[in-house]
């Protein structure tokens, strides 16, 4: 690759950088602190991009969106030219949206990051197969519980983490993001069954599989950086955040919890 075409594409990751992902569909709550991405490295530590006061979901002028039990939700993110990783939803009452602990008790689904999306340019190698930039939707579907009542108001959450080659660093891997969307769940069939948490694998490297490529850790909370933040210091951009998490190869796998062990990718 020519040296102008490698300077553009790196300046493309670079810039992509200031917002990395967040949840797009349904829309999420948003924060003004951080330009409405929630990135655990920069100091916004979740369960949601803002907290349960904040939500625009508590004021009469914002319209509400009803969703049924048994419904298969449309969920979706941009890649925003990021590769890899892990998406985790969970949804529990509007009213327990600031606890991690619910949301952690309630998981309904894992997937991969590039879910129904990939790289712009699938022959771009100068971050490794399949790693180069892109900005496609990438989406997934999940299962409204049957076991909440009729006109209860909810939270989804949505989580990546294990995603990589931040700053155009192929052994960098970002830390976790957060996103959330309040919705009113009425109607459908009503059971008492709590739903067990599913994974649906396969990604623009590992299409039709059960494994989804990453970097760093296939768990949520390793990448959250505890009760850190960063020290930020004006006009140095890579001082907002204290990311990279981790150096290390590119791996494939499961999420914690599902069968099979982490391999380096081949």
């Amino acid at each position: 690759m020519h040296l102008s075409a490698t300077l553009a594409v790196v300046s493309a990751l670079v810039a992509s950088c200031a917002g990395h992902s967040q949840l797009a569909t349904p829309p999420s709550r948003g924060n003004t602190k951080w330009w409405g991405t929630c990135a655990a490295g920069a100091g916004c530590k979740g369960p949601c991009d803002s907290p349960k006061a904040d939500a625009p979901f508590n004021s009469n002028y914002v319209p509400k969106k009803y969703i049924q039990r048994g419904q298969q939700l449309d969920v979706g993110w941009n890649r925003l030219n990021h590769p890899g990783g892990f998406v985790r939803l969970a949804m529990v009452p509007f009213n327990q949206s600031d606890s991690w602990s619910a949301f952690n008790d309630n998981v309904l689904k894992y997937t991969c990051y590039e879910t129904n999306c990939g790289p712009s340019d699938p022959n771009h190698k100068l971050f490794g197969y399949l790693n180069g930039p892109g900005n496609d939707p990438c989406s997934t579907k999940v299962t409204v519980p049957s076991n909440i009542p009729d006109n209860t108001a909810v939270t989804l959450q949505w989580i990546w983490y294990g995603g990589g080659i931040y700053y155009g660093e192929p052994d960098a891997s970002f830390g976790e993001y957060y996103g959330c969307s309040d919705l009113i769940v009425n109607g459908g069939a009503f059971s008492d069954v709590k739903p067990v948490a599913t994974f649906a694998g396969g990604d623009a490297t590992y299409p039709n599989s059960d494994v989804c490529k990453y970097w760093g850790s296939n768990k949520v909370g390793d990448c959250s950086f505890g009760d850190r933040v960063p020290n930020a210091i004006a006009g140095d951009l890579l001082s907002q955040s204290l990311e990279p998490c981790t150096r290390g190869p590119q791996l494939k796998g499961q999420p914690a919890g599902f069968g099979s062990a982490p391999d380096r990718a081949s």
